[in-house]
């Protein structure tokens, strides 16, 4: 199978919010899969065997989808305002660019997590509801990813509240929850590698810190790639979508390297002179710097090619919590207080 071509979507869409990791869920699976048309056929007689490249969605099923675990797997999970086909586009455009960027890794499978998220009234009003909703979708999320091998390389990909969804889903793996039996290998005790890259987070950027509220997901992650923009106009409003805490979005002003644990690769973009203010992923996977830093953070060394200089952290160790520093945190927190 050529690179890039081993494409699924699973989506939540239509399924109840969940508070914990459920033992079974009804995902939707499809499978995008090649169209041949019939011998001897034009394209005008079988329009759907060229349209988009000659491929189509599939329906499969779960089992389906985890036949194979050796090869690397990718996981995409996008942000808010998605419709499912925008989100299994922009998936299959990440899959392509992951095998230009990466051709000397081995062939990823690449799966789209596309959860409920389209547009519902109003930005401030739709933003909280999505946020919560984010939140319960990475106990979905823990679910899928605790059905994978533990000797499996996995990299995970979210943009703006897909961030919300990855992180939660390792902090319930890294709580045990959400790991299939009989295996039942804590995510903190996996064998594979596991690359975590976030791209215009919507996350609170205190969120990895000592006393943070995703300090847990750090523990299961061998390499951090943060991509931020500092001039992103959407997520100026993210002070806002929390009513109890008023703090500036990770996607905006970044984290201290402090806060991983000892081991975890860390490198931080700023891509707001490219991006400008924008907030959509799409800007991002147009520009080859960028695709680069993503596709590379997510792909390089993910099959156990040793990293480049650039990527690597301190010497690697076994996965600990950071030390406690609020400093970064509340520089954050009183800036955020100020522009009120």
């Amino acid at each position: 199978m050529a690179p890039g071509d081993d494409i699924w979507a699973v989506s939540t869409r239509g399924l109840p919010a969940v508070p914990r990791p459920p033992s079974a869920a009804r995902v939707a699976v499809e499978r995008y899969v090649p169209v041949a048309a019939p011998a001897g056929a034009s394209a005008a007689d079988c329009p759907s065997a060229t349209r988009g490249g000659g491929r189509r969605w599939e329906r499969s099923d779960i089992d389906a989808l985890f036949l194979e675990q050796e090869r690397p797997l990718v996981v995409f999970i996008h942000g808010n305002r998605y419709d499912h086909a925008d989100a299994r586009q922009q998936g299959v455009l990440l899959a392509a660019r992951m095998a230009e960027c990466c051709p000397g890794t081995a062939p990823a499978q690449t799966v789209i997590f596309s959860w409920p998220s389209e547009q519902q009234g109003i930005l401030l009003r739709d933003g909280r509801a999505k946020l919560d909703r984010a939140r319960a979708d990475a106990h979905y999320l823990a679910w899928f990813l605790g059905r994978i091998a533990p000797t499996r390389p996995v990299a995970i990909v979210g943009y703006s509240f897909g961030a919300v969804v990855s992180l939660g889903a390792l902090d319930d793996l890294a709580s045990g929850l959400g790991v299939s039996e009989p295996d039942g290998t804590p995510w903190t005790d996996r064998e594979g590698r596991t690359h975590l890259v976030l791209v215009a987070p919507a996350v609170r950027c205190d969120c990895l810190a000592a006393r943070g509220p995703h300090r847990e997901a750090a523990l299961c992650i061998d390499r951090l790639s943060l991509v931020i923009n500092s001039e992103d106009e959407a997520l100026r409003f993210f002070p806002l979508l929390e009513r109890d805490v008023r703090v500036q979005a990770l996607g905006e002003v970044g984290m201290p390297r402090r806060w991983l644990p000892p081991g975890v690769e860390f490198t931080t973009t700023n891509a707001a002179p490219i991006i400008g203010r924008q907030h959509s992923f799409l800007p991002y996977l147009g520009s080859n710097t960028l695709t680069r830093r993503i596709c590379t953070g997510a792909g390089e060394g993910l099959d156990g090619v040793p990293a480049t200089a650039e990527m690597a952290g301190p010497a690697a160790g076994p996965r600990q919590p950071a030390a406690a520093d609020a400093g970064f945190a509340a520089t954050a927190l009183s800036r955020t207080s100020s522009a009120q």
